[in-house]
């Protein structure tokens, strides 16, 4: 409704843009990909020694998880889009193949498409859960917790010790 107060429409003259409301959301998962592949991409040369780190980091973090609306489409989407049109289901699956690229490659394992899908899937996942449960301290150790065992799996982590 802000969004709508400052262009200067109304919720019918804003509306009238869009067919209908799946085409609003389809609309705006198409133009996702690209600002969320910059954060990621630039999340990722955080790190300069172990850049999937660096992503991980930043993906798993607590400003990440308090800020719904502005954090990953794959998060407040995914649901949607396995209820929605082709258009939409197409353009999330856009967005996740983006992110499993860009995941992949960040790694040097010779099974790097399979890396990036259990890391993007545990990314999405925690992120999912952290948001949804109750208790802060949950939300915390589940943030943390994942991060810690995806950074101890990608390549070039440090083997835990025996």
């Amino acid at each position: 409704m802000d969004l709508m107060k400052e262009a200067g429409l109304t919720h019918g003259g804003f509306y009238k843009h869009f067919t209908s409301r799946d085409d609003l959301i389809a609309q705006a998962a198409d133009r996702a990909p690209a600002e969320g592949s910059a954060k990621m991409d630039k999340a990722a040369q955080r790190n300069k020694e172990q850049p999937l780190a660096g992503l991980i980091d930043a993906y798993l973090a607590n400003q990440h998880r308090d800020a719904p609306a502005t954090g990953c489409a794959l998060v407040t989407l995914g649901a949607a889009a396995g209820r929605s049109d082709q258009r939409f289901k197409a353009a999330y699956e856009k967005q996740v193949r983006t992110y499993l690229d860009l995941i992949a490659g960040l790694t040097d394992k010779e099974d790097a498409q399979a890396e990036a899908m259990l890391t993007l899937s545990a990314m999405v996942g925690a992120m999912l859960i952290s948001r949804a449960v109750a208790d802060p301290e949950l939300s915390d150790v589940i943030l943390k917790e994942v991060a810690e065992q995806l950074k101890r799996h990608a390549p070039g982590a440090a083997s835990p010790a025996t």
